[in-house]
C-alpha cells in the first residue's frame, strides 16, 4: 500500500495513522514530496469520511489557507471549510460537520474549521481580511465540485474588485506584524511564519498577485518559500510540536535533519530565504502603492487635458545616465551599462543621496550587462562608493536592492563571506553584512568629526570583514581590508591607515573600560598602536559608529565619556606631551568629602544617586544609571563585601572602579578605598542608602555572612536554566601596567559574580589596587589591577596560578 491509497478499511483511523506515520518516517521522502503526499493522504482520508457520512445534495468539504495550497507540515493544522448551499437541512448539515470534526480531534490533529453558505463565506470575507485570504486557496476536497468552483470563481472576483480597498489593508496588516514579531533575516531566534520576510509575507505576495494590481519579483521567491516550509518541517519533526519559532536549542537538530552543516549554516540558509521575500515584499508593495496612487491622479488628469491626450511620467536627471521617474530612480534612455562600468555605483549613490529606492528594472538591467569594474577602480568608483556610504539611512534600502541582483559580492568579492551570517552575540542586532552596512550609516553623521571622512566609511564598511574567516576577525579583517582599500583604489598610505582602523577598532573601547587611564603604559601602548592623530581621530569616530550601530547595550553616554578621556590623553602622546603619573590624579570634590569623612569616624560613608552625563549632541543631561558612591578605610575584603551587599539587593553592576586614596594624618598617610559603581535594580525599586550602608557595616565586621544569605536565596529561588554559556575565561594581560598586573575576567554575568571574584582574589593573597567592571548585554568584562601584599606586581608565574584559581574556581561553581 502506498502512502497515498486509503480506500476500504485503510481509510479508517488506523489506517490513516500508520499511514501518515510511515510517510513521515521515510527520511528520503522529504520538502514538496512530502507536503503534497500529506496532503493527498489527508484529502483521502477526509473524503472518505465525508463520503461514509453519506451527506446531504448541495454540500461540499474545501480545504483553504496552507492546507487548500497542499503545503501541510507534520504538525500543521487543517483549515476546512464545509459549504452547503442552504437547501439541506440544519441538523443534517450540523451532523455532517460532526462526523468530520470529531473524527480530525480524535486523530490529534488541530482543526480551524468553520459551516457556511456561499455566501455568507463571502460575506465574511469581506469583513475579515484573513478569512478572504484563506479562502482564495479554496481547494475541493469531497462532495459538490460545482459549488465550490462557483465560489472560488466568485472569491477571486471580490478581491479583484476590491483589490484598491483591500490591499492596503493587507499591507497595513504585514507592517503591524513586522512590528510585532521582528525581522527574520536578523533574529537569533526567528518566527519562521509570521516574522518579516517569513511564510506569512510570501502568502500575502501570492495574494497581491492575484489581485491582478502588481506581482512580486519572482526569480528566487519560490526556492526561498520552500526553504522556509523545509525548515519548519524538519523543526516540527524534531520538536513533536506545531511551532514556528527555530529557538536556539534545536537550530543544531533542525540542521542535521537537512543535511546541513551546522546551526550557522541553518540560519544563514534561512535569513538568505528571509531576505529574497522580504526584497520582493519591498518592491510589491512599492508598486502597488504607485498604481494606486496613479488611479487616483488619472481621474484629475483626464479632465486637465481636456478627456484627451496621455500624460507622460516626468523624467528628472540625477547623474551621468540616471534619472528619476514615478518616484524611483532609472536609467536614462541615454544609459549604455555595458559601456559604463561605475554606472551601478552612480545609481545607487544617486538613489541613497536622493532618498529614492533604485527601479527593479534598473537593478536588473545594471546586474545583466554591467561588465566588471578594472582593479584598481577608477577615482570615480571610488568616489561614488563613498558617496553612497555617507547617505546616511537611505543608503540601507539601495544596498538592498544592489545585493538582491548579485551587484555588491561582484564589486565586493569578500562581502560573500560575512553575507547573511549570524552574530550570536546577543548583543548584536544584525547579521555580520547589515551590521557592517548600519556601521557606515552611524558613521556618515560622524564626518564631521575627521579630516578624512572617505577613510572613516570605508573603514566603517570593512571593520568586521574578517568574521568570514578563522581567527580573530581584527587580524585577519586587517589583511582583508588593506586588499580590499588597494583594490577600489585607495594608496598605499590610505590603504595602510583603513587597515589599522579594522585591525584596531575594538581598542579604545576595550582600553577605556578595561584598563587604568591614569597609568601612562595604558596611554603609551594606544599611542603605539594609533601612531597618528588623524589615525586617531578617525578611529575614535570608527569605535563610536561600530557601538552604535551593534545595538543598546553597546554605546552610552557613560562609555563615550571614558573614550572620550582615552582619546584626548592619547592625543596629547602624539602631541608629543606626555601623561600624568597616576599619582599626582586628585580625587573629585565629592570623592575627597566621602573620603575625608570615612578617615574621621572610621565607617562607610555612601552616597547613592542618579549620574548625568551632557553631550555635545544632547546639551540636556542623560541619565546613563545610578551611581553608588563609597568611601571607606582601607581594609582586606572591601570588593567582596560591597559586591555581595549589592547582590544581596538584587543590584546588578554595570560598571565599577575602585581606587584608594592617601589622605594626610598627624601619623603618616592613610589610605582610604573609593568606590565609584553604576548599578541598576534587577527589578522593583532601588532600596535605600541606609540599608545598604548598614549592610555593608554588619558584612565587613563579620556579622552578616553574604555567601551563605546569597546560598540560601538562590537555593530557594534557582535561576531558569537557558542557552548553555560558554565558561568563564581569566588571563594575565600581557604588559598591561608597570605598576599592577592586570588580571582580565570574562563571564556570563550572574548575581553575585563579581561577590566570588572578589573572594577568590582575597584568598589568593592580592591586593586589588584598581578595578574596572563592565557589563555588555550577559556578558562580564572585568580588569583588575592587582600587587603582591607588598605593593609591586606579580611574579609571571604567581600572576598565572592567580589566573588559574579564579579561572577553576568560576568554572566549578
Amino acid at each position: 500500500m502506498t502512502s497515498t491509497d486509503m480506500t476500504g478499511e485503510d481509510s479508517g483511523p488506523s489506517g490513516f495513522a500508520a499511514a501518515r506515520l510511515h510517510l513521515l518516517r521515510q527520511e528520503e521522502r522529504s520538502g514538496p514530496p512530502r507536503r503534497a503526499a500529506l496532503a493527498r493522504l489527508t484529502d483521502g482520508w477526509l473524503a472518505a469520511l465525508t463520503t461514509a457520512a453519506a451527506p446531504p445534495r448541495g454540500t461540499a468539504l474545501v480545504a483553504v489557507g496552507g492546507y487548500g495550497r497542499g503545503e501541510l507540515s507534520p504538525r500543521s493544522d487543517l483549515d476546512l471549510l464545509l459549504l452547503h448551499d442552504g437547501t439541506a437541512d440544519a441538523a443534517a448539515v450540523a451532523a455532517l460537520a460532526d462526523r468530520i470534526w470529531y473524527p480530525v480531534w480524535d486523530q490529534g490533529l488541530a482543526l480551524d474549521h468553520s459551516v457556511r453558505t456561499p455566501a455568507e463565506a463571502r460575506r465574511t470575507a469581506g469583513e475579515d481580511l484573513k478569512v478572504q485570504l484563506g479562502l482564495l486557496d479554496a481547494r475541493h476536497i469531497a462532495g459538490d465540485l460545482g459549488l465550490v468552483t462557483a465560489l472560488r470563481t466568485a472569491v477571486l472576483a471580490d478581491w479583484r474588485n476590491q483589490a484598491p480597498k483591500r490591499l492596503p489593508e493587507l499591507h497595513e496588516l504585514c507592517r503591524d506584524r513586522a512590528e510585532r514579531s521582528g525581522e527574520l533575516q536578523f533574529l537569533l531566534e526567528p518566527d519562521l511564519k509570521e516574522a518579516r520576510g517569513g511564510l506569512r509575507d510570501a502568502t500575502a505576495l501570492r495574494a497581491v498577485a492575484a489581485s491582478w494590481l502588481a506581482d512580486a519579483p519572482r526569480e528566487g521567491l519560490a526556492e526561498a518559500r520552500r526553504t522556509l516550509l523545509d525548515t519548519r518541517d524538519a523543526l516540527h519533526l524534531v520538536t513533536g510540536r506545531a511551532t514556528d519559532r527555530l529557538a536556539l536549542q534545536e537550530q543544531a537538530q533542525v540542521a542535521t535533519a537537512l543535511g546541513l552543516l551546522d546551526a550557522d549554516a541553518l540560519l544563514r540558509q534561512v535569513y538568505e530565504a528571509a531576505r529574497t521575500i522580504s526584497y520582493a515584499s519591498d518592491v510589491t508593495w512599492r508598486e502597488v502603492n504607485r498604481v494606486l496612487r496613479a488611479r487616483s491622479v488619472r481621474p484629475r488628469l483626464r479632465a486637465l487635458l481636456g478627456g484627451g491626450g496621455k500624460a507622460q511620467p516626468e523624467r528628472t536627471p540625477l547623474a551621468e545616465g540616471v534619472v528619476e521617474m514615478d518616484g524611483e530612480v532609472v536609467l536614462a534612455r541615454t544609459a549604455r551599462p555595458e559601456r559604463d562600468p561605475v554606472l551601478p555605483l552612480r545609481a545607487a549613490a544617486a538613489a541613497a543621496q536622493n532618498g529614492l529606492p533604485l527601479s527593479l528594472h534598473a537593478v536588473r538591467r545594471l546586474a545583466a550587462t554591467t561588465k566588471p569594474l578594472p582593479a584598481p577602480w577608477p577615482a570615480d568608483a571610488r568616489d561614488q562608493l563613498v558617496t553612497l556610504l555617507g547617505a546616511g539611512e537611505p543608503t540601507v534600502p539601495v544596498w538592498e536592492a544592489l545585493e538582491a541582483e548579485g551587484l555588491i559580492t561582484r564589486l565586493l568579492p569578500d562581502w560573500e563571506r560575512v553575507r547573511c551570517r549570524p552574530q550570536r552575540n546577543p548583543v548584536h542586532t544584525w547579521t555580520v553584512d547589515r551590521h557592517l552596512v548600519e556601521t557606515a550609516v552611524r558613521a556618515s553623521a560622524l564626518t564631521r568629526r575627521v579630516g578624512r571622512p572617505d577613510l572613516l566609511l570605508v573603514a566603517a564598511l570593512l571593520h568586521d570583514i574578517g568574521k568570514g574567516w578563522p581567527g580573530d576577525h581584527s587580524v585577519t579583517g586587517e589583511t582583508i581590508a588593506r586588499d580590499v582599500a588597494a583594490r577600489i583604489g585607495f594608496d598605499t598610505h590610505d590603504a595602510d591607515v583603513i587597515a589599522t582602523l579594522v585591525r584596531h577598532h575594538l581598542l579604545l573601547v576595550e582600553t577605556a573600560t578595561r584598563r587604568d587611564l591614569d597609568d601612562p603604559a595604558t596611554i603609551h601602548s594606544v599611542a603605539a598602536a594609533v601612531r597618528s592623530p588623524s589615525t586617531l581621530e578617525l578611529l575614535h569616530a570608527v569605535t563610536e559608529a561600530d557601538a552604535l550601530a551593534t545595538g543598546p547595550a553597546a554605546w552610552s553616554s557613560w562609555r563615550a565619556s571614558l573614550v572620550a578621556d582615552l582619546v584626548k590623553r592619547v592625543a596629547g602622546v602624539l602631541a608629543g606631551d606626555t601623561p600624568p603619573a597616576p599619582e599626582p590624579a586628585a580625587p573629585g570634590a565629592e570623592e575627597e568629602r566621602h573620603a575625608v569623612e570615612a578617615l574621621r569616624t572610621g565607617e562607610p560613608v555612601l552616597t547613592l544617586h542618579t549620574q548625568e552625563h551632557p553631550s555635545a549632541d544632547h546639551p540636556e543631561p542623560e541619565p546613563v544609571g545610578v551611581e553608588l558612591l563609597i568611601a571607606l578605610p582601607d581594609q582586606p575584603g572591601v570588593l567582596p563585601a560591597v559586591a555581595g551587599v549589592l547582590a544581596l539587593h538584587r543590584l546588578t553592576v554595570r560598571s565599577a572602579d575602585l581606587r584608594a586614596i592617601d589622605l594626610p594624618t598627624e601619623l603618616g598617610p592613610a589610605a582610604v578605598l573609593v568606590l565609584n559603581w553604576r548599578v541598576a535594580a534587577e527589578y522593583g525599586s532601588l532600596p535605600q542608602g541606609p540599608r545598604l550602608r548598614a549592610d555593608l557595616v554588619r558584612t565587613l565586621e563579620g556579622s552578616l555572612d553574604i555567601r551563605a544569605r546569597l546560598a540560601e536565596r538562590e537555593a530557594a529561588y534557582p535561576r531558569r536554566r537557558g542557552v548553555t554559556a560558554p565558561p568563564p575565561r581569566v588571563t594575565v594581560a600581557e604588559a598591561g601596567s608597570a605598576l599592577a598586573t592586570v588580571i582580565e575576567v570574562r563571564a556570563h554575568d550572574a548575581p553575585g559574580l563579581l561577590h566570588r571574584i572578589g573572594l577568590a582574589l582575597e584568598g589568593a593573597r592580592v591586593r586589588v589596587r584598581s578595578a574596572h567592571v563592565s557589563t555588555l548585554g550577559a556578558n562580564a568584562v572585568d580588569a583588575f589591577y592587582v600587587t603582591g601584599e607588598d605593593g609591586a606586581p606579580l611574579a609571571p608565574e604567581e600572576a598565572s596560578e592567580v589566573a588559574r584559581t579564579l579561572e577553576a574556581g568560576l568554572r566549578g561553581r
